[in-house]
């Protein structure tokens, strides 16, 4: 089952960048990750004298500076895409999937990446699991293609997390034998099982860029990956960003949301039934997938919120919690400390609010 890819990245030149608003806010606009990534910091250049003395590390930090900046980020992005993705040819995933169990040397992101997810793989008890990715493949979620039952059961045979087997080794200088730097390899014992990093990878990217940011002297900002929000810091004004909690009842498009929820120097991720779906004979599909049916897993939430200080703690427990359903989700959160709070969400837009005590 070899996967089928590309070597181009879809919107690859596109960057768009506004601002200073009135209020010195500045926001960049590209597409990665199939999905519109936007950044946006207040140039130092528009705010209050006031605001600007509050903060000595950005205070050099014009418009322009942050246009720099946000460009550096999306380049960052196109170097995570060309290692992370399951259908660009060239990427450490795509190579991986198609090795026939061979190992495969990786950059540090991806085998980080993967040494997380693993992580998350196993405190799920098997609800999350990233060898999905031969199941995934069947599904259409923008065309309705329902697969065939025996091509999902043929598919399912190989998922298994405990298939991936890390190695990391020193390269040793020659001359000296003085180590120079490590190496990182990777190899799925099933040949026939395939990684799908796309539960996890968008949060480890957010807060590789917030890293980015920060050691270029931001110290207050918003990252938005197509959902996955990182904040750190404050506004100019003293006022925390805010990130809103999706009504399942509307589409992302409608702005229509059933709260805001305050965040500073936190992460907050949505998994949600409503985001990729199709109806097929009165029937709803959506794409969270069960790993032991390869169907859409049977829960009585709509959407889980994680808030938690990274976001690849906050992408990683979503879709477990949202997969567990309403009684279980909450167990897991009071057992995970990593969770600072969790909003779960069912059909009608009843939401239940878990935060930690």
């Amino acid at each position: 089952m070899s996967e089928q890819t590309t070597d181009s990245i879809p919107l690859a030149d596109t960057f768009v960048f506004e601002g200073p608003s009135e209020s010195g806010l500045c926001s960049a606009t590209f597409y990665a990750f199939n999905t519109v990534v936007t950044l946006q910091a207040y140039a130092t250049d528009s705010c209050s004298a006031s605001a600007r003395q509050e903060d000595a590390a950005t205070e050099a930090r014009s418009a322009k500076d942050l246009c720099g900046i946000f460009e550096a980020a999306r380049d960052r992005c196109r170097f995570f895409e060309n290692r992370l993705s399951r259908t660009l040819s060239r990427s450490d995933i795509s190579r991986l999937n198609n090795a026939g169990g061979a190992w495969v040397e990786v950059c540090k992101e991806t085998y980080e990446l993967l040494r997380h997810s693993l992580r998350y793989c196993e405190e799920s008890g098997g609800v999350f699991d990233i060898t999905m990715g031969s199941v995934v493949r069947l599904w259409d979620f923008h065309q309705g293609v329902i697969p065939d039952e025996g091509d999902i059961a043929e598919a399912l045979a190989h998922v298994d997390w405990h298939t991936i087997k890390l190695g990391m080794r020193e390269e040793l200088n020659p001359r000296n034998n003085i180590c120079r730097r490590p190496r990182f390899s990777v190899r799925i014992a099933d040949p026939m099982a395939s990684v799908d990093v796309g539960g996890t990878a968008k949060g480890y990217i957010a807060d590789d860029l917030g890293k980015l940011l920060q050691n270029n002297g931001l110290s207050s900002y918003v990252i938005n990956l197509g959902g996955n929000v990182l904040a750190h810091g404050l506004k100019p004004q003293g006022e925390p960003w805010r990130v809103g909690i999706q009504d399942p009842r509307a589409s992302r498009e409608s702005g229509n949301i059933l709260g805001a929820v305050p965040l500073e120097n936190a992460s907050a991720v949505t998994s949600g039934t409503y985001e990729r779906c199709f109806t097929r004979n009165g029937r709803a599909y959506h794409h969270i997938l069960d790993p032991k049916t390869g169907l859409p897993v049977q829960t009585d939430l709509a959407g889980a919120t994680v808030i938690a200080r990274t976001s690849l703690d906050a992408e990683g427990y979503s879709t477990t919690l949202l997969a567990l359903g309403k009684d279980a989700a909450v167990r897991f959160v009071r057992t995970h400390e990593m969770i600072l709070a969790a909003y779960l969400v069912n059909d009608e837009g009843q939401m239940i609010i878990v935060a930690r005590e």
